[in-house]
């Protein structure tokens, strides 16, 4: 392959782009990994699932758990031996081409901005639970106050999820100690009582294939673990980060997910209906603790607020990369004399407060059309991870591999396979197929403008992974 010299302004490995700051502390990164996949997903959605799935739900979250721990272990792989601030997207484009790089970039900036929009809407539902206000201004605030976060400073953000994750674990670890008492039978006035996974129709009431077809929502509740390594590229040793979070995955889905699930279908009846607003205010109700849905409301809350300031932070990265490959507009790789990219964040922002608008004005087509075309997204990127890995591993040093893909190339192929199953049942499924036909439609957009953007003399090629040299943007 051809090599070229190094284009100005590119970043060395393991250093962040060219004006950011290395303001995010060990704690932030190590708390940012631990609540990333902790979302209002979790704490809501989990209910539609046991609900569709019945008892053996629990086991649906497992079988995703383990592709999202793969998938983190292949990034983790990946950033370690090369820390960068476009993370995954840099990686693809050093494995695959140009085409790749730009494509998981700006298709995760639109998952994440979309997000964003989706999130603030949340945020206000749970608000209205509490404040007598319109939707949309409750919506906006939550929007000016995440902005205002991530525009002042790098640490502003780390320091915000900092205690939002925390809240978020605090509250799982305190659901997983005292579920654990009711269901074993220390519970007051409770015996040891697990014929909810057997009674009311069975463990699989709707079939094995229930296990299966309920990934497909599942895997949504668990995106967010891969910030950790777009992040790390801002902190102090990008590579020990990496490393830490990427290992602690296995325990935070072991735990947070399955083992919160096992207890909640002990607890709750699969088919009761208070599963579908909240299964941990149903669990807690149950147990008879006061205040559960006042209490579960202000977690959810901070999960909402936690997705929508990482959302932002997430969005306004990848976008300055994409400049800084002169993949989208110059202007936007600049940075605050606090070293934050505040037109990336503003860009995204916009997205953001357009999408709002459209929940406010247009929720059954506008809106709904924005969450359908983004919702593949991210299996997209995370098969493009995959299979990014699969090719940098055989040109990558042994001695550069600080974390390593176990049994590779079997189980990176095994979970290459795992996603494209999901994509299938996203399309084998009349409920599910529109995300994947407007996803793969935003893929093809992201790809004509790729084919733009390189006519006019954009997309600019990283350093090579573990060489130190520039691979060209031949797209080959």
């Amino acid at each position: 392959m051809a090599q070229s010299s190094p284009t100005p302004g590119s970043p060395a490995p393991g250093s962040p782009a060219p004006g950011l700051r290395r303001g995010l502390k060990q704690r932030h990164l190590t708390m940012i990994a631990i609540g990333g996949v902790i979302g209002a997903g979790l704490f809501v959605g989990s209910g539609v699932v046991i609900n569709q799935t019945g008892p053996a739900a629990f086991l649906s979250y497992l079988v995703t758990g383990v592709l999202i721990v793969l998938v983190m272990r292949m990034l983790g792989e990946m950033a370690t031996a090369n820390p960068s601030t476009g993370s995954f997207a840099d990686y693809a484009r050093t494995a695959l081409g140009s085409w790749a790089g730009f494509s998981v970039a700006w298709l995760y900036w639109y998952f994440w901005v979309i997000v964003v929009g989706f999130e603030a809407v949340a945020g206000a539902k749970i608000l209205t639970f509490w404040i007598d206000a319109p939707l949309w201004v409750l919506s906006l605030a939550l929007m000016v106050l995440m902005t205002a976060t991530n525009l002042f400073s790098v640490g502003s953000y780390g320091e915000f999820e900092y205690w939002f994750a925390g809240i978020k674990v605090f509250a799982i670890v305190v659901f997983l100690v005292l579920g654990t008492l009711f269901v074993v039978g220390l519970w007051p006035g409770h015996s040891f009582d697990v014929s909810n996974l057997t009674s009311h129709g069975g463990f699989l009431p709707h079939g094995f294939g229930a296990i299966f077809s309920s990934i497909v929502v599942v895997v949504f509740s668990m995106v967010g673990a891969e910030i950790a390594t777009v992040a790390a590229a801002e902190s102090s040793d990008p590579e020990r980060a990496i490393a830490r979070a990427t290992q602690s995955v296995i325990l935070r889905v072991a735990t947070f997910f399955v083992g919160s699930m096992i207890l909640l279908v002990c607890i709750v009846p699969w088919n009761d209906n208070e599963l579908g607003a909240s299964p941990y205010v149903a669990a807690f109700q149950r147990m008879g603790i006061p205040y559960a849905d006042q209490l579960m409301n202000a977690v959810v809350l901070t999960a909402v607020l936690s997705c929508l300031n990482s959302g932002l932070y997430t969005a306004s990265r990848m976008l300055f990369v994409l400049a800084e490959r002169k993949e989208a507009p110059k202007g936007l790789v600049r940075v605050n004399r606090r070293g934050v990219p505040a037109w990336a964040i503003l860009s995204s922002t916009v997205i953001g407060f357009l999408s709002v608008i459209a929940a406010y004005t247009s929720p059954d087509t506008v809106f709904l059309f924005l969450l359908n075309s983004s919702g593949a997204v991210i299996l997209f990127v995370y098969l493009l991870i995959a299979v990014s890995q699969l090719v940098l591993r055989r040109r990558t040093p042994d001695d550069q591999l600080v974390v390593r893909m176990w049994l590779f190339p079997f189980l990176t192929i095994v979970t290459i396979a795992g996603v494209l199953a999901v994509l299938v049942q996203l399309g084998a499924s009349a409920d599910t197929r529109s995300q994947l036909l407007l996803g793969l439609a935003s893929w093809a957009v992201a790809l004509v403008a790729w084919a733009v953007t390189r006519a006019m003399g954009g997309s600019v090629a990283p350093t090579r992974v573990a060489t130190g040299e520039q691979q060209p943007a031949t797209g080959s």
